[in-house]
C-alpha cells in the first residue's frame, strides 16, 4: 500500500492551482473536467504521482467557499529553510501566518502559510520526524 494523494474542496480552482504552483513551486500533474457530475479535479505535487503522494483539488461548479471543519489540520511540507522560504513565499503574493520558529514545547522549527481558501500549509525546516 501506499499513500496516493489528499483531496482539498477549493472555491476557485485557478487562484488554488496558481497558489500551490507559483507560490508553493509545486507542478500541474492534470486536470480533467466531468460535466456530468459538474467538478473539476487538478493534481499538483512536487512529483509525478507514482513517485509520491500529491495534492488533489476539487472544484464542484458553482460553489465558491468552503467551511471548514474543526478535524481538519493542515498539509506539511519540508524545507531547507523556514524562514528563507516563507520570504520567497511572501515575495510570490503568498500569506505567511506564522514566522519561521521553534515549535511549541519544542526545537523543531516550522512556520505556516495560509492558501487561498484559508487551509494551512506547515513548512517544516530539515528532516520532518
Amino acid at each position: 500500500m501506499r499513500m496516493l494523494h489528499t483531496m482539498l474542496r477549493v472555491g476557485n480552482l485557478d487562484r488554488s492551482i496558481a497558489f500551490y504552483t507559483e507560490v508553493l513551486g509545486m507542478r500541474l500533474l492534470r486536470k480533467h473536467e466531468y460535466p456530468d457530475g459538474k467538478f473539476t479535479l487538478a493534481f499538483v505535487g512536487y512529483q509525478d504521482e507514482k513517485d509520491g503522494a500529491v495534492l488533489e483539488l476539487t472544484y464542484n461548479w458553482g460553489v465558491d467557499s468552503y467551511e471548514q471543519g474543526t478535524a481538519y489540520g493542515h498539509i506539511a511540507l519540508e524545507v531547507p529553510d523556514a524562514k528563507k522560504a516563507c520570504d520567497e513565499i511572501r515575495a510570490r503574493g503568498g500569506k505567511v501566518v506564522r514566522e519561521a520558529g521553534p515549535m511549541k514545547h519544542g526545537t523543531t522549527v516550522i512556520a505556516f502559510v495560509e492558501d487561498p481558501d484559508g487551509y494551512k500549509v506547515e513548512l517544516i525546516e530539515g528532516k520532518a520526524c
